[in-house]
């Protein structure tokens, strides 16, 4: 059975960046406030005359794909994650499949926010070891600023989520590296702690101006419930991929955990009792991108040289569903 290995990654962020004082002209909230609950300092917000979730995501796969060595017809499959795409429908996968020149080939659209890149690794990853695809475009992506409530009754969700894109190249090898193991779960008892309601098919009328001038199509979040469960989910699912592998926390050469609250990774350090240098966050300057933020901080992970030949990479993600997931990689 072949392996799948990831043999470059790109990003793209927006050129907007707002601060923790520009957030302060604009909602009662301070950059004292922000940092001590998120962590984050600055985060990128799109603009709506220059990106698309389809866009930027185009942009980090070409990034992706020059770093990788390869041209985008070299490209047999894609899997996109995101829960904010261009369109109601179809999926974004589609339009990046478009700007790429790519007509034909399967494109894949996978919808489980925070976790998506992880699951869209998986997906991919089995598609590689079945020998069905050799070579497989993985994105996450997403425009999340057009839905917050920047007052200050939605301050609380509003300094925390952002946008951009990030990408993957997997390519089948032989070689006994790669993607050793993925691990995914999920809890829908919880659907309702982290989620935004509408625009849902389940209504009688799925647009009405009762609808509109209510809060459904908000972001709803429980924070304290999202931080509880987050903490053990991350830790459980690191351990599961481990204990898979038959390896132990101190052979992770680099865990790169989704970007949620910097709170919750370095929680997750502490129980851990990984080093500093072994952990790589950078919410501090992007926020929580969902499905981009694993992708985006492993491309900037390699472009710092931080992801060395032979490291032992892991990837951790929780989020709304609630889903939470992991991936061990051999670099």
């Amino acid at each position: 059975m072949k392996n799948s290995k990831i043999i470059g990654t790109g990003h793209y962020v927006p050129e907007q960046i707002v601060t923790n004082q520009d957030l302060e002209k604009i909602m009662d909230t301070t950059n004292e406030w922000i940092v001590e609950r998120t962590g984050i300092q600055e985060r990128r917000w799109f603009d709506p005359e220059k990106d698309t979730v389809a866009n930027m995501a185009t942009k980090a796969s070409k990034k992706a794909l020059k770093n990788a060595g390869l041209v985008a017809q070299d490209v047999d499959f894609i899997v996109f994650a995101t829960i904010t795409p261009d369109y109601f429908f179809p999926g974004s996968g589609v339009l990046l499949q478009r700007e790429l020149g790519l007509q034909g080939i399967g494109a894949l659209d996978i919808r489980n926010a925070c976790s998506g890149f992880i699951y869209a690794l998986s997906v991919a990853d089995q598609f590689i070891k079945t020998g069905m695809y050799k070579t497989i475009l993985v994105v996450g992506a997403e425009i999340q600023s057009s839905a917050l409530d920047k007052s200050t009754e939605g301050r609380s969700s509003s300094v925390i989520f952002a946008d951009g894109a990030g990408a993957a190249v997997l390519q089948a090898t032989q070689e006994q590296k790669g993607i050793l193991s993925t691990h995914l779960h999920a809890d829908g008892d919880y659907a309702e702690e982290l989620y935004v309601k509408d625009p849902g098919s389940s209504r009688k009328v799925r647009l009405s101006k009762e609808l509109l001038d209510g809060a459904t199509f908000n972001l709803t979040m429980n924070g304290n419930t999202v931080f509880k469960h987050a903490v053990v989910r991350f830790a459980e699912v690191i351990h599961e991929a481990l204990a898979q592998n038959k390896m132990q926390k101190e052979d992770i050469d680099l865990l790169i955990p989704h970007q949620a609250n910097l709170r919750i990774s370095q929680f997750v350090q502490k129980q851990m009792n990984l080093p500093d240098e072994k952990v790589y966050n950078n919410i501090m300057h992007f926020g929580n991108t969902t499905a981009a933020s694993i992708p985006i901080a492993l491309s900037e992970a390699c472009e710092k040289g931080k992801v060395k030949d032979n490291d032992l990479i892991c990837l951790a993600a929780f989020g709304s569903g609630f889903t939470w997931a992991s991936a061990l990689i051999r670099w």
